[in-house]
């Protein structure tokens, strides 16, 4: 997992090396500062001042703005790794954003539950679902729990994180860490599959299809089949068939129909979990692991919480997610391996 990279957020350092005051030794008067170094002191503290003075020369407050909380909404799980690397991932985002209060509450499974979470919660808050397409968690869950919080709450809750160009970003660096490569004699025989959650929601699968026709893209048109590690049970025959199919060993097998046997599996996951074992354990050649504290997916989790603010605020009671931008869909199985 590769650490943050923070130099392209201050490009330019005001504090030179020589700038940098040293420590006196024992028994040796200060340094005194040259005049420039006075100067430079006194305007910028001045122009600190002057930035809290209105152009009709009365005083602004010298408090910032408290901004809403941020209440990142995971899934949960049972595998260990799984609290870990969301934890991880909320210490990337704070580091990013310092002073930002920001929260975890769970679906299931792991606390703090959402409910917990809400409940600690005054004021203004901005629910971010750690959640990867439109399901019934997004839809339903997290909307009835802030309908349950109180009025003591207001909250907006913001769009899942996928589909995104930034969730694209780290499937391809988790791709490459697991030793992915292309070169003109191996190209033609390689796929990719993107192994995600199933549902039952056509929404859900439809953001699913568009971000492995992304990550089709990245990887310069290989072929990238969406398959599910958990297709739920359907009721009737007319289900079969329909968006939330195939699954993992059905792409496998789907690609290598088509001679794409050097098959790497992309994982669709948040966090580590049994669907991600799973999945990877059925990769004929490599797995990459979950997106899980990618520096990509702290920006997206931001990226999130700052878009949900520029929507009409919600309360507690009638908190509904912000709506995903229109994008076509990517092709259907049939149609992508046809192109493959």
């Amino acid at each position: 997992m590769t650490e943050p990279e923070t130099s392209h957020l201050f490009p330019h350092s005001h504090l030179s090396q020589h700038s940098q005051p040293s420590t006196p030794l024992p028994g040796r008067p200060l340094p005194l500062d040259s005049t420039a170094q006075l100067l430079t002191r006194i305007t910028a503290q001045l122009g600190s001042q002057l930035s809290h003075v209105r152009l009709n020369g009365t005083r602004t407050s010298m408090t910032p703005t408290a901004r809403p909380a941020l209440v990142a909404v995971a899934h949960g799980s049972r595998d260990p790794g799984a609290l870990r690397t969301v934890g991880a991932l909320l210490e990337r985002v704070r580091e990013l954003r310092p002073g930002l209060d920001v929260r975890l509450g769970h679906i299931e499974l792991n606390h703090p539950l959402l409910p917990d979470t809400l409940a600690g919660l005054e004021g203004e808050a901005v629910v971010v679902p750690l959640l990867l397409g439109r399901g019934h968690h997004v839809k339903h869950d997290i909307p009835q729990a802030l309908a349950t919080a109180g009025r003591h709450l207001s909250a907006r809750v913001a769009a899942p994180l996928g589909p995104h160009p930034l969730l694209v970003e780290a499937l391809y660096e988790r791709l490459v860490e697991a030793g992915w490569h292309l070169d003109a004699r191996t190209v033609h025989g390689t796929g990719v599959v993107l192994a995600a959650a199933g549902s039952r929601d056509p929404d859900s699968a439809a953001d699913t299809r568009r971000t492995a026709m992304l990550l089709s893209e990245r990887l310069g048109g290989v072929p990238v089949l969406p398959a599910y590690a958990s297709v739920p049970k359907l009721s009737t025959p007319f289900e079969r068939g329909r968006p939330h199919s195939p699954t993992v060993p059905e792409a496998l097998r789907a690609l290598a129909a088509r001679g794409r046997h050097r098959v790497a599996v992309a994982s669709y996951f948040t966090a580590p979990g049994r669907f991600a074992a799973e999945s990877a354990a059925k990769a004929p050649w490599i797995a990459a692991a979950p997106m899980g504290a990618h520096p990509a997916m702290a920006r997206l989790v931001l990226h999130r919480y700052e878009e949900a603010l520029t929507h009409t605020p919600a309360t507690a009671r009638d908190a509904e997610p912000a709506p995903l931008r229109a994008c076509a869909l990517a092709p259907t199985l049939a149609s992508a391996l046809a192109s493959a």
